[in-house]
Order: C-alpha cells, then structure tokens, then sequence
C-alpha cells in the first residue's frame, strides 16, 4: 500500500494512506489550524488527474493526531517512532469491524453488491455429511470495507454484522444540481444513483438511498455547483472523545479548494462545443445552454469556444469535477 509522508518531526510522522482515503474530507473538518486541503475530488475519482485527495500546508501544524482519530478508513496515521498509534480514540478502530457468522450458506449476493469489491467467497464445495449445505469461507477484508452495510442488507439468512461511522442527514437541492454524476461515481458506499423513469413520470436527478449512507460527504465535496449538503449529527461508535468530536463536525465541512487546473489543448480540440454544454457550472448559470444552444450565448461561466477552439473563462468557479473531459 502507498504511503506518503505529509511531515516528520523529531520521532513523530503523519502518513497518508491514499489508497484507503475515500475524499470525505472530515479530516480537514476538525483540523483546527487548517493545515489540511481537500480538492479536486471528481477529478481524481474519474481518474481525469494522477493526485491524492488530500494535501498539507506544512504551515502550522501542532501535531494533535485530531485529523487521524476522525478519519473512517485509517487513511491517516501518527506514528511514533515507526509505529502507528491505535487505540479506541481512532474512528476506524473504535468501528465493530463488518463480520460473518456462522449462518453463511456462502451464497455470494454480499460479493454482488459490495461497492468497494472487498468481499470474496472461497474453498465453496456440497457439504461432505449428509446436510443440504454449501461449505466454504466467506472474507471481508476489512483495509477496504467502508461499512455501509450493502452485505447485511442482502444477506438471506442474517449472517452479517456492521456498524456506521457516522449518523447524518443529506440534503441535495434539485433545482441546482445538474446531473452530471460526479456525486453517483464519487460515492463509496453506492448511496447515489439515477433512477429509470416511465413515460411522462417526474423522478429526481439523483436518488438517494439512505440506508446505504455512511454520511461521510464526499458527494458534497465533489460536487462541482455545491448541490448537496450532508451534515454529520452523530458519531455511532463508542469512542474516546466522541463529545467533542460531535462538536467539531455539526457545522456543515467547509467548501473544497480548487487544487487543480483545468487545462485545454486548443490543438486538439474540434471546437464541437460538447465540454461547455455538459459543465455543469455552465448549465447552472444558463439552462439554455444546458439544452445545447451553445452558440446563442455570448457569455459562458467557466469554458467557451471562441474562434474554432475551447477556452477557460474563468478558473476560479472551476468545481474540478473533470464532467468535461
């Protein structure tokens, strides 16, 4: 697994594991000197730039640990002398690791359905007695596992237990969301998605599916028009400085940076227009272009097509959701 080294100091280390982190960004929610940036989170999910989510400012750092404790997935660590410090004052070590009991028929439907492919059946055979069973193993690995309780819920015999992170609330304005999916291919836990409509029927331009949410708001920091909101109302697991953790994490996470360029190549391009009719910070301030009326507009957001090639307007109100590319 990756490491990267955010600073060293004296015995003491911060590594980042970006290969666990998830984008949430509730690590730069509870710094209390802003050492920690989030960004670009789209972009990286749809592989559109080679970046991790997280970056540091190596400014002011008090070396509290507070970003490593809240984090979910263990993708930040404080080591002392080489070795991580893990107690039941870390999120992810105080979190009831998913588990399969006995009443496993290793049917396979978890495997189907888990969003983060950490779960394999193996060794499956007819049972050797004269019982109608199928034996085998049934395992989650659990570096991955982002505990949204997809298994539990499709388990036919009740075989699986998990536990939440956290406890929340998910508010996703429809009139401002565009539909361009970043959220739906951001979310770990397969919480999002765009439901099939019949004719003449009116459905959301993306569906949230609550039991599935672990409320981590990643959706919210990628999301390029600042759509969706998700406010943490609750630690659930028992952990050591779970009050004040509470506290920290009831405002709504501050808006991500814009760590990132949106660069054109104006050799390349064809001038067909598809990128500024699809951004969705375009769309947003004009839904007529949304429509496809690109060349009844003289005024765009954020990209145009100017003499035959595209153009950024504007970097600043870039949401670094990479829909264009």
């Amino acid at each position: 697994m990756r490491e990267v080294v955010l600073e060293s100091r004296e015995n003491r280390s911060q590594v980042y594991l970006p290969e666990r982190c998830i984008g949430c960004g509730t690590c730069v929610q509870v710094c209390p000197k802003g050492e920690l940036v989030i960004g670009s989170v789209g972009a990286v999910v749809r592989g559109s730039i080679d970046k991790d989510y997280i970056e540091k400012r190596k400014k002011a750092c008090a070396f509290c640990g507070l970003c490593a404790r809240i984090c979910p997935m263990g993708a930040l660590e404080v080591r002392v002398g080489g070795k991580a410090e893990k107690d039941d004052s870390y999120l992810h070590m105080a979190l009831k690791p998913t588990q399969v009991n006995e009443k496993c028929v290793h049917c396979g439907l978890c495997v189907e359905v888990c969003p983060q492919a950490c779960i394999e059946v193996k060794d499956t055979h007819l049972a050797l007695n004269r019982s109608l069973k199928v034996e085998g193993r049934s395992i989650i690995d659990l570096n991955w596992c982002v505990h949204c309780g997809w298994c539990a819920a499709v388990c036919p015999t009740g075989a699986i237990s998990f536990e939440k992170p956290f406890a929340g609330e998910f508010f996703r304005d429809d009139d401002v969301c565009q539909a361009c999916r970043t959220c739906v291919h951001t979310c770990p836990a397969n919480a999002l998605f765009n439901r099939d409509w019949k004719q003449g029927e009116i459905v959301e331009k993306v569906t949230h599916r609550k039991e599935a949410c672990i409320f981590c708001g990643a959706c919210a920091q990628a999301c390029p028009v600042r759509a969706i909101k998700v406010r943490k109302t609750a630690i659930i697991p028992e952990m050591k400085g779970k009050t004040a953790f509470e506290k920290m994490l009831a405002p709504l996470a501050p808006w991500p940076a814009l760590t990132s360029r949106l660069n054109t190549n104006e050799d390349a391009c064809l001038g067909c227009g598809n990128c500024v009719i699809a951004c969705p910070v375009n769309a947003l301030a004009d839904p007529y272009l949304a429509a496809g009326h690109l060349n009844e507009l003289d005024e765009k957001s954020l990209l145009e097509v100017a003499n035959g090639t595209v153009k950024v307007v504007n970097q600043e109100v870039c949401g670094s959701c990479a829909t264009c590319s």
